[in-house]
């Protein structure tokens, strides 16, 4: 996009169009189809005049022109000859024709095609990336109780908010060096997927020591190693038959006692095959093109989307911990809010092109911001009624997880990772002291975490070069 729209309200453009139409004779509807009935205005000419066939016949591809000189260069693309125009139609010569055709057929100008919305969002994939997020959740209820009673469950959360913060910022690395180019983008997950499943793996066995549960961190970690490749180079369905083991398994229990071989095996083929597939395709990677004077970004632009995933998953953490369900229906829901987020882009675009004052596009664009997210919490409330869980809570924190996450769509890292970061460690300070009024503390943490995030999505998205 050149600039805002809202700066020309105008334009030559549109003063063109004003006098083609106060200089048309007549406003008839837009003449379509090759073969048409025979328009004649100010009298002239009858229906047996072959001048009025050819005008018929060519009525909608001179309904537009401003000139007889078009209506003489169609005429002439039609392969009419100067013989053919005195012999057959009884005009001297091209133009004597061309005029006669231009003043039998009415003015009219087609509208300009709309622009295709280049945020139209996939609805088929963000549908199966929310189900992708929670499958993996299965696997708990089919291993869990092969874990034993103490640290296990410490244990993984502290591997897991480790995972979710590395691949946070590994995604986004990946992400820019995929703009690149595929070869570079492959390098970054190669690297850095095995070592932040090691990191992950490496503190949850510091905590639960060797056993089961290190052998269950380990598998977590790398799952989660994996699925972040597979998720970045869009292989959604490639992880979907992945998963199938642990969601055939999770499904059958259900009506079925699985048993213990079963319940330990399911998981680890879905893990088994999680790496194969991330392997086979980081492989695929290699046969790209190399991108020509590509250079290797910083660190510190993927440090904010790490932060982020620290304080998500914190967040996620602490209002699962008395209501395991709401987290399930979180996570299913990061499929409608992914396909909010392309719509809302869609939305802003519209938006700056209607505009035509500064003050009029914020006002769209915050209502357009208010429209996506009343939406998207209008599906998550009746899910958080039927699980039973603090609705309030969860609207909050989904709330405050979507605007962070838009914000972070448009290249703004650092207040969604300060805000959240900061609801995060103070409601879990409030949790941990066991004072009472710790059961509020989440709720009025993410209700604050909600307006701070709104005020910066109104102010840094109410600018026009942020939709550009």
């Amino acid at each position: 996009m050149s600039g805002p729209i809202w700066l020309e309200p105008g334009g030559a453009e549109q003063d063109t169009l004003a006098r083609r139409l106060t200089d048309a004779p007549t406003r008839a509807p837009r003449v379509t189809g090759q073969h048409t009935p025979a328009l004649v205005v100010h009298g002239h000419g009858t229906r047996d005049d072959p001048v009025d066939g050819l005008a018929a016949e060519l009525a909608d591809r001179i309904a537009p022109a401003v000139h007889p000189y078009e209506v003489a260069a169609l005429l002439e693309s039609e392969g009419l000859t100067g013989e053919v125009i005195r012999e057959k139609y009884g005009h001297a010569d091209l133009f004597s024709l061309a005029t006669a055709l231009y003043q039998r057929i009415p003015r009219t100008f087609p509208e300009p095609p709309r622009p295709a919305d280049p945020w139209r969002p996939d609805h088929l994939r963000c549908a199966l990336r929310g189900l992708l997020f929670a499958l993996p959740g299965l696997a708990y209820a089919l291993a869990g109780r092969l874990l034993p009673p103490d640290g296990a469950v410490r244990a993984l959360v502290v591997a897991g908010l480790i995972s979710w913060a590395w691949n946070q910022a590994l995604g986004h690395r990946a992400y820019v060096r995929l703009a690149t180019g595929l070869l570079e983008a492959g390098r970054t997950l190669a690297k850095g997927a095995p070592l932040g499943a090691a990191t992950a793996t490496a503190a949850g066995v510091a905590l639960s020591g060797p056993g089961v549960t290190a052998l269950a961190v380990a598998t977590q970690s790398a799952y989660l190693a994996a699925a972040g490749v597979l998720l970045v180079l869009s292989r959604e369905r490639l992880l979907l038959a992945v998963l199938a083991p642990v969601a055939a398994g999770g499904t059958a229990l259900l009506w079925w006692e699985p048993g213990t071989v079963l319940r330990a095996g399911l998981p680890l083929l879905s893990l088994l095959g999680a790496v194969a597939a991330a392997g086979w395709v980081l492989r695929a990677t290699r046969t790209a093109p190399a991108a020509p004077g590509a250079t290797r970004p910083g660190l510190w632009p993927s440090l904010p989307y790490g932060l982020f995933g620290l304080a998500a998953g914190s967040l996620v953490f602490l209002a699962g911990r008395d209501h395991p369900w709401a987290v399930i229906v979180l996570t299913l829901s990061m499929g409608p809010a992914e396909w909010l987020l392309y719509r809302y882009r869609g939305l802003s675009v519209a938006a700056l092109r209607s505009a035509r004052t500064l003050a009029g596009f914020r006002a769209r664009s915050a209502a357009v911001l208010a429209g996506c997210l009343l939406v998207y919490l209008g599906l998550l409330a009746p899910a958080a009624l039927l699980v039973d869980a603090e609705p309030v809570t969860l609207l909050l924190l989904a709330a405050a997880l979507w605007i962070s996450l838009l914000l972070q769509a448009f290249g703004t890292a650092w207040p969604p990772a300060a805000l959240c970061l900061t609801a995060a460690v103070s409601a879990g300070a409030v949790m941990l002291t066991g004072a009472p009024p710790g059961a509020a503390a989440l709720p009025l943490c993410c209700g604050a975490a909600v307006l701070c995030l709104t005020a910066v999505a109104v102010r840094q998205l109410g600018r026009p070069a942020a939709h550009g």
